[in-house]
Parts: C-alpha cells; structure tokens; sequence
C-alpha cells in the first residue's frame, strides 16, 4: 500500500503530463490514440521530424493534425499539403471546424482563402512555388505536414514532393504521412540525411480487419479459408471458379467467339452458343452485387470501374432498374444538400450538366465519381456518401487517392486498367490503395473488399494481390528548366548541382550502386573460371569462338536488313493512301475492312511514316501504326468521304461505315483474295560475301576439328553471355553515377544555349522562365520571349494557352481538332514551329520533350471566352462538363502565370482580362465550404 507522499507526487506527475501538449492535444478526442500515433506525436513534441508510414483509414493525419495543434499552441505558422485540390479543400474544411476558420487558410492554383492564417492547407505545388520566390509568407513556419508524401513516385509530379523537402528551410520540422511502403526505412534514412533527425514510425495493422471475397454466381465467397491469407486458398472457392472458367471455356469453343451466327453486317453474336444455349455468365450484374451487398449489410459501398463512361452507365443501369436505397427522410435531407450546395450554378446550364438525372440518382443512394464530373457535384457526392446518406458510390481510381471516403465494401470489377499507355495488371500496391477504404473506424467492425469474377479469373492471383506487401518507394525526381533557373538564381550552378545529388532519386541510385558494384566483381570471378574451362590444345578457342559469334551476328544483320526492306514497302504503301481509299488492315489488335479519313503526315523520324486516320467498319476512329501494317496495304477501292463528316458523330460513323460495306459487297472480294501477301524475298545469305569469308574461315581454323568442340563451344557462349552482362553492369554502375547531375549539366547547357543563363547568372530571360511553373515552361517562355502572344485579344490568348495545357484523351487521339481562324490559327502554328526546334534540340541534349502544342479544345476555349453559353459550348467540344471546367482552370493557373511573367503592358492586361472572361458560370461556381 503506497503512502500518502508517494499517492501525492503521483497524482503531482499525472496533473503536470495532463498539462503537456500531447495530452492536451489527445483531451480534443473522444478515442485514444493508438500506439503509432503516439510514438509520432511524441517524437514531434521532441522536436524531431516524422515519417508515418501506416494502411490507409489507419488515422495518420492524426499526427499531421499534432503539428498543427503545436504550431498554433506556440504561436507560429504550419502548413499543410496535399497532392490534389479535392483533398486540399476536405482538410480545409476539416481544420476550419477544429481550430476556428479565422486560423486556417486554403491555397491552390485557383482558390485564395485567408492565405494570411496561421495554419494554411494548400496544394504541393503551391508550397513549392513559394520556396522558389522565397515569400514572406514562409516567415514564422515551423512545421509543414505533407500528406500522401508517396506521390512523389508519381512520374509526372513526384519531382515537386522532393523539390520542398530539399529547399524547406532547415528549422522546419517535416511531417510526412505515406501509405504503407516496403521501403519505409530507406526514404526515412534519405529524410535523415536531407532534414536532419527524422523518426520513422511504421505500422501495418489496420485498425479495421479487411476480408477478402470474391462473387460469383450472385454468392460471396471468402478468398481466404478461414478469412486469413495465412490459411490458405478457399477450395469452395477455387472449385467454383474452375467450373466457371470451364464453362467459359465452353461457351468460347461452342462459337461464343470463333463459331457464333452472324448476322447481315457481318458481326458475331455474342449472347448464345451456336446450337442457341445461354453464355453461362457467373458474373453478376452491376444491380445483382448491390443488391447482395445491400441484403448483407455490407453498404455503404464504393465500387472501382476503371473508367468513366462505365461508372456513368453503372448509375443509369441503377436509375433503370429502380433500385432505391434511401429512406424518405434520407432523401429530403440529400435534396436539401443538393440544392444548398448547387445554388451557385446557373439555372440555364442545369440541363445540360445532367443536374436532374444526377439529383434523382442521389436521392435513391447512388453516385458516380470521376474526373469528368463537375467539381460542384464531386464535393456534394464526397459529403452525402461520408455523412451515409449515398449508398453506392461507382468511382475510377483516382477516389482512391487520399480523399476521406470510406466505406465498409469497396468492389472491384475487374483487375485490369488503362495506365495511360496500355491496358495493364493492377499492382499489389495499387490493390491495396483501393480495397484500403473498405472499413469505417469507429462505424466497422470490419470491411470488406469483394472481387467480380470475371472469364479467366485466378483466384491464386488475387490471393498475391491481396497478400503482397511489397510496395517499394521510387523516385521521379528530374530536374527541370524552371527548377534549374530557380536554382542557379539563389545558390549558383555548382552549389546546385550539389543539391540535386542530394535528391532522394540520387540516394536510391547510390545505394544500389553498392549492390551492383559486389555483383560485377563476383561475375568477374566467374568470367576467369570460364576462359580456362574453354581452353583448347590445338589453338586459340577464344578466337574461333569469336569467329562464330560473327557468323551469327552476320546473319542476324542480314535479317534485319530483310525486314528493314519490308519496312520501307509498308511504309510506301502507306504513303500512297488517298482519303477514301477501302483498305484491309493486315494485323494489330484489330485487322479488318476500314477507310481513309485522313492518310496522315510522316512523323519527325522518317522510319515511322505516315499514320492515317481511319474508320473501321466496326465504327472506330483511330489512327494506324506499323504494328497494324506489318506487310504493305494497297487501295481495294475507293468511296466518298463526305467533306463534312465528323468522327464524334456516331450518326456520320455508321452512314460511312454502311457505304464501305456497300462498296465491299458490290465487288463480291473474298478473304482469301484480299489477305493474300507478297510472297517473300528469297534470303541472300549465301550471295553475302563478308558471311562466305567468315564462314571460310571458321572451316579452316586449327579448333575447328578438336573432338571436344562443342563442349569447348557451350563454355565460351557462357563466356561471351556473362561477359556482355558484366559489361553492361559496368556501364550500369558509371550510369547511375552522379545521375541527377549530369541531367541538370544537360538542362544548363541548353539554357545557355538559347539564352536564359550565362554562367553562374541568369540573364532577364530566365528572370521571367523563373515564374512559369508550367510543364512546358521553356515553350511558354520562349512564346513570350518571341512576341508570338501579344497581337491577340482575349478569346485569342485563352485559346493559344489551352493547347500549352490540354492533353486529349485516348478515345480522342485521331481526330482533328476545329481551330479558331485569324490571329489564334497563326499563333498556333508558330508556337508549333517553335515547339518542332525545341524537341529537336532536347533530343540533341537527351532531355525529357516538352509535350507538343494540342489544339483540342482551342475552339470550345475560345467560345467560352467570347461569352457563349455552356451549352452550346459542351456540345461543339464533346467535352464532358468535369473535364471541360478541369481544363478552364489550368488555363486561369497558365494565364496567371503569363500576366506575372511578362514584361509587355499590353499583355499582361489581356491575360488578367483573360482570367475574368473564363472564370464565369460552373467554372467559377462552387467554392470551398466549412
């Protein structure tokens, strides 16, 4: 039993820990911290800096919320950055309600509120443009948090993540929050070695336990026996889908595919076996999972579809069916947001954003999220769903990327997904991203993460997705003309290139050079052991070896050479074409009957030739490339291409598609007669007389005739193999040394070259590059610098800066864009020219290019500047109203940036007139709220 002095000097201890500012933070909550987030917070209240690397809902931005709480309790400054607007605004709105919005301000490229505040939440970028114009308004910081601190492996803004840990000045503690990384301890380290002493606190338990399913035949069965990835595979599981694939196998070999009827126009039927069965289909419907879903308690849910047009067809299928989620109260409530929230949109732009259609999926509970949604509508989806109200959220990866909505199902409807280049396996990190917002803390006891079934799928491969925990950290980090200028300006070209190899992109390089370094010297070993094992007693093996390592280098020439032959007779073929020319594509992915559109240009390599654009006779508007033409084409015959077709009009696309059927059908041609080849050129081989002269002497030399040839022979192709990967490990090692600093060399040295430093300094040139932030900064300043901007008036310059920013969509690529006529046209195909000099000479220095000039929404720009209505303007531009106000905004942050930057009165003035004319309607409408 203690006595009353040592009960005394306890209670003494408790009242005084009560009093310091970990606990007092920790008071502010209604749960206790979990130990993660205390080891965290105590090693800020330290003063040491923090990496939390922890699952997604695990409740990480408690610590950067720590460092807000410190910063406002000292008196000085913390900001808070995120990688995207919609996550900026949410923890706006979060700390707005938690310290007062008198003390939390918002930043991004186009929102400026209370920037003067202690505590301001802002975009990355943001941050980092204030570093390089070293603003006032970095005075008194103390603490920056940068959530989703992973993204700096994202390969086109990643760099920005490690330009402000770099540059933050030193007293700044940095506290980064990153989803769980298996190399959590090598970015920690790097952060030691940049920011001085850095806590890394890892934690990989989910404060919710995630189940694993997969549904099949309307069923949801576990992944897992026993619910565990230590226990193995379901076999009711993997029994169910054995059947299932092997009836779709099946069906596919009944005709599903090859065998199926065909009907008038040619096209297979896709919905019966040649004798009329059913196609088995154990994949559910998109009304079937919600429904079991619903029947099982296991809404609210999120399911991933990978792409946009999919998730809007996924509300209409829920619209159709007449599935209602809500109850009566529910949706008074939901109508209530909606039109508190919308009251800032015109009434005439209503329709044509689809408002109603939109408002009547949200009283039932259902919603779509994506990037072509207009922003308005994103944040009233975000609100509903995480206050319960929305059910069923159909969303694209992009929802996954740290905006707070949880849910406690989150489905996956297929594990493959466009990356931007090709259709590619989701990856265990990218799975984890996803299935990590199933489970509410404080709502769940437990989330779930459901998997279709889907024709082919292994469940052994969603077992490994579902169960790797190796998600390695990469950088991205490269220095750009803007970076390089910015530098050289504050600390000099050497003192620079000093703090680039301090990139974490360099430390990653260095570290493994260790690795490679060992390696090279252990094949170096092996190479020994291998000369003596090809030794041979009648002469020099090493030299007959070689010998026959050039016959077949020789021949391999050749064979090349046949082929580069075969190339040029495509390319020819290809540069015959005529608009409306009936063609049979040969290969790629989709061979069949097509017309020209437009027979195309050849590119700046000559090897790649033109690269016409076509209309398949399934509809399709694309443009060819060799991999489609692998032997040349020739003109079946020709039709007429109306001067007015539109290849976004799928009324014009199967008007022409019937008139090349037509043409087709009236010259009876059948596959044989049309796919037939040209027949091959004979090998030349034997005419070759430097293969003769080798081939000679290979007979004639001494080891020619050694019994133990062969044997000798299989010891030197290992020599000569190890020897080439040994060589090229060499050159790996001297590659990776200094990496990031020779590019920065390369960079500089095409700056000098067209004037934008001289030395150590940077001329007035580069004073003005210094303030485009753009990713074709160097185009822009060399626009500016040109004069190629200043004759045009407003609707003309929004126009020309929209193709510095716009990139088209895949399902775009192909088709022509409408131009605005007069000064915008000449100013285009001047910026073009210059754009065509500077890829040139980026090549020349082997740089990164600068994306070329897209005039895709030129003419949509362009109206809206002028004053046209929504509607009209969505309509020319096939643009959905999310992506359109998307693109307005880049092109306010552009034309902010121009207005800043450029020293002609003239111009500047109609770049802020610019702004005005373009920030109106739903572009302007919907501004953060608390």
């Amino acid at each position: 039993m203690t006595s009353p002095a040592e009960r005394f000097a306890a209670s003494r201890k408790r009242n005084e820990e009560a009093k310091t500012p970990l606990n007092r933070f920790r008071a502010r909550y209604p749960f206790d911290l979990d130990p993660f987030q205390i080891d965290a917070c105590e090693a800020l209240a330290d003063g040491r800096g923090v990496l939390v690397a922890a699952p997604t809902g695990s409740g990480k931005t408690v610590v950067g919320e720590f460092a807000v709480f410190l910063a406002l309790d000292a008196g000085r400054k913390a900001f808070y950055t995120t990688p995207i607007k919609a996550l900026s605004n949410q923890k706006y709105a979060d700390l707005a309600r938690m310290h007062g919005a008198e003390n939390v301000g918002l930043l991004t490229g186009d929102t400026a509120i209370n920037a003067d505040a202690p505590v301001v939440v802002m975009t990355t970028e943001v941050l980092r443009n204030m570093l390089y114009a070293d603003s006032d308004a970095l005075d008194g910081l103390a603490y920056v948090v940068m959530d989703e601190v992973h993204y700096l492996a994202d390969r086109f803004r990643g760099a920005v993540w490690e330009e402000v840990i770099i540059h933050l000045p030193d007293d700044v503690l940095l506290v980064s929050l990153s989803a769980t990384v298996s190399n959590a301890e090598e970015f920690g380290a790097w952060l030691d070695t940049v920011r001085g002493n850095t806590e890394v606190v890892v934690s990989e338990d989910r404060p919710v336990p995630l189940w694993q399913h997969i549904m099949a035949n309307r069923q949801l069965y576990d992944l897992f026996a026993e619910g565990q990835s230590d226990d193995g595979l379901n076999p009711e599981l993997l029994q169910i889908t054995r059947d299932a694939n092997r009836r779709e196998r099946q069906f596919q070999g009944a005709g599903g595919r090859r065998g199926g009827s065909t009907t008038a126009r040619g096209s297979k039927s896709r919905g019966t076996f040649a004798r009329g069965g059913r196609r088995p289909n154990a994949t559910p419907s998109r009304i079937e999972v919600i429904n079991a879903l619903d029947n099982a308690g296991l809404l609210p849910a999120i399911t991933f579809i990978f792409s946009r047009a999919g998730c809007d067809a996924a509300v209409q299928q829920c619209l159709y069916s007449g599935i209602r989620l809500t109850s009566p109260e529910e949706r008074t409530e939901i109508r209530h947001v909606v039109e508190s929230r919308t009251a800032d949109i015109p009434d005439e732009d209503l329709a044509v954003l689809g408002y109603w259609e939109w408002a009547e999926a949200l009283s039932r509970g259902v919603a779509a999220h994506h990037a072509g949604l207009l922003p308005a509508f994103k944040e009233v989806v975000e609100e509903l769903f995480t206050r319960g109200l929305v059910k069923a959220v159909f969303a694209t990866e992009t929802l996954a990327l740290g905006i707070n909505m949880p849910a406690r199902s989150v489905v996956l409807e297929k594990l493959v997904k466009w990356n931007g280049e090709t259709h590619a396996d989701i990856t265990p990190g990218e799975y984890t991203q996803l299935t990590g917002r199933a489970g509410r803390r404080g709502i769940d006891v437990e989330g779930h993460a459901v998997v279709l079934w889907q024709p082919g799928l292994d469940p052994e491969v969603v077992g490994g997705l579902a169960s790797t925990r190796t998600f390695p950290l990469r950088s991205s980090f490269r220095p750009t003309y803007n970076m390089a200028v910015n530098l050289v300006s504050q600390v000099g070209r050497s003192r620079a290139r000093e703090i680039l190899e301090t990139s974490f992109a360099q430390f990653q390089a260095d570290r493994a050079v260790v690795g490679l370094a060992k390696q090279a010297r252990k094949q170096e070993e092996a190479l020994e052991g291998y000369a003596g094992a090809m030794e041979c007693h009648l002469g020099d093996f090493r030299e007959y070896a070689n010998l026959r390592r050039k016959i077949g280098e020789r021949e391999t020439q050749l064979s090349r050479n046949a082929s580069r032959d075969q190339r040029a007779d495509v390319i020819g073929s290809l540069e015959r074409l005529r608009k409306g020319d009936v063609i049979r594509v040969p290969g790629g992915r989709k061979p069949g009957w097509a017309v020209v559109l437009d027979p195309g240009v050849a590119g700046g390599n000559s090897l790649e030739g033109p690269r016409p654009s076509i209309l398949t006779i399934e509809r399709q508007v694309r443009r060819l490339s060799l991999m489609d033409v692998p032997v040349p084409v020739e003109a079946t015959t020709r039709i007429t291409v109306p001067k007015n077709f539109n290849g976004r009009d799928a009324a014009n696309r199967r008007d022409l598609a019937s008139s090349v059927r037509n043409a087709l059908g009236a010259m009876r041609h059948d596959d044989d007669v049309v796919s037939r080849q040209r027949p091959k050129k004979a090998k030349a081989d034997n005419d070759d007389e430097e293969l003769n002269r080798l081939r000679r002497q290979l007979r004639t030399h001494p080891c020619h005739g050694c019994a133990d040839r062969e044997d000798h022979a299989r010891w030197a192709e290992r020599y000569f193999r190890l020897k080439r990967e040994t060589d090229a490990l060499v050159r790996r090692i001297e590659g990776r040394t200094n990496t990031i600093a020779r590019v920065f060399d390369r960079v500089c040295d095409l700056l000098s070259e067209r004037g934008y430093l001289a030395g150590d300094k940077v001329t007035p040139a580069g004073e003005q590059l210094r303030r485009i932030y753009s990713e074709s900064d160097l185009l822009v300043s060399e626009c500016l610098r040109k004069g190629v901007w200043k004759d045009l008036d407003v609707p003309g310059l929004t126009a020309v800066v929209s193709a510095v920013v716009y990139e088209s969509r895949r399902d775009e690529q192909g088709l022509t864009p409408r131009i605005p006529k007069g000064a915008p046209a000449v100013a285009l195909d001047t910026m073009t020219r210059i754009w065509s000099n500077l890829d040139d000479e980026e090549r020349a220095h082997k740089l990164d290019v600068t994306p070329e000039p897209n005039a895709g929404i030129t003419w949509a720009v362009h109206r809206w500047a002028s004053g046209q209505p929504l509607q009209a303007v969505l309509r020319d531009a096939d643009l959905a109203a999310g992506d359109f106000v998307r693109w307005c905004k880049q092109v306010i942050d552009l034309l902010g940036q121009i207005a800043q930057a450029s020293d002609d009165p003239a111009l500047v003035r109609t770049a802020r007139a610019a702004v005005e004319a373009v920030s109106r309607g739903v572009v302007a409408a919907g501004p953060p709220r608390t």
